[in-house]
């Protein structure tokens, strides 16, 4: 009798366990909660963090993200208004603001992913369609003082600009996404690429224009060069012209002064003098293997014979 009053003592324990355990449920930050009875929702959604209370067995508490999600689409091939397709890989942040609603519309974040993809996926589809490349792959401040002067579409200024499509196509989802208890908080481009086909000529016209600034910046830069090059002549010149100049005085001055020099010696003994320059004419005539014949009445013989017989 005491075994089976203990047994039963334990099971009463157990079970007031569970149903304690299952009528108690912890509420994290950043969840929220709605309370459901026999699949129909009871109350309005919770969504203060803490400790909760429900019936056990009976109710159930269905837990949703309170906090930001992202949302990352497939990059897709569309055709611009021009006709280029390109890959748009876009991304989004959402959140649950409505967790009844989310749950009998949604009810799960997967599906909840699913059904962006076709609200973002679709707006997103229906502005490339309506708009030409550049204001895809350019945004709104863009400004064609950053590019070289050209006639064509790469200095061709956009209308809106990737950054104001990002924010029509969020204007335009945001519409859709209450009805199912989500708030689409911002939708951005990520990447735009296009096609192989196009890829390729579009890297041909890249590489054709840069070729172009190339060889513009390499012409101006001759342009500047030869115009150096004739300031560094026409300077050079100058200074050669001044420097000669200034040699030339410096010549005329020395040869005036030396023949002020000469004429003094010149007056100091003539006959000195000009037997001096007698023997330096001599001096440049004569080398070291020459020999000289005098006539008897030149002045260096007459010169020669008179030292000869004054040392007699």
């Amino acid at each position: 009798m005491k075994h089976i009053l203990r047994l039963a003592l334990a099971g009463i324990v157990l079970f007031a366990i569970i149903v304690v355990y299952d009528g108690v449920y912890v509420l994290e930050e950043g969840k929220q909660v709605v309370v459901t009875q026999f699949g129909a929702p009871v109350g309005d959604p919770v969504t203060k963090a803490g400790l909760h209370f429900k019936i056990p067995f009976i109710q159930i508490a269905n837990f949703f993200e309170k906090k930001i999600l992202i949302w990352d689409g497939e990059p897709n091939q569309i055709p611009t208004n021009d006709k280029t397709y390109i890959f748009l890989d876009v991304t989004a942040r959402w959140r649950i603001t409505d967790a009844l609603k989310f749950m009998q519309a949604v009810k799960t974040e997967t599906k909840a992913q699913s059904l962006l993809d076709d609200i973002i996926g679709g707006t997103v589809r229906d502005m490339v369609n309506k708009n030409d490349l550049i204001e895809i792959i350019r945004s709104s401040d863009w400004s064609p003082e950053s590019m070289s002067p050209t006639t064509d579409v790469i200095g061709t200024k956009p209308k809106q600009g990737r950054d104001k499509i990002a924010i029509t196509v969020l204007d335009q989802a945001a519409k859709l996404t209450p009805q199912y208890g989500i708030t689409l908080i911002d939708v951005m481009i990520k990447r735009v690429n296009y096609i192989d086909s196009v890829q390729l000529t579009v890297f041909n016209r890249m590489i054709s224009e840069r070729k172009r600034i190339a060889a513009e910046k390499r012409s101006m830069g001759e342009g500047q060069k030869a115009e150096i090059l004739g300031r560094v002549d026409k300077e050079l010149k100058q200074i050669i012209s001044e420097a000669n100049r200034e040699a030339t005085t410096i010549r005329g001055k020395a040869d005036a002064e030396a023949t002020r020099i000469y004429g003094q010696a010149y007056a100091q003994d003539p006959e000195f003098y000009a037997f001096q320059k007698t023997l330096e004419s001599y001096r440049d005539i004569v080398g070291k293997n020459t020999s000289l014949v005098l006539s008897s009445d030149t002045d260096l013989y007459q010169y020669l014979k008179s030292i000869t017989g004054q040392r007699q």
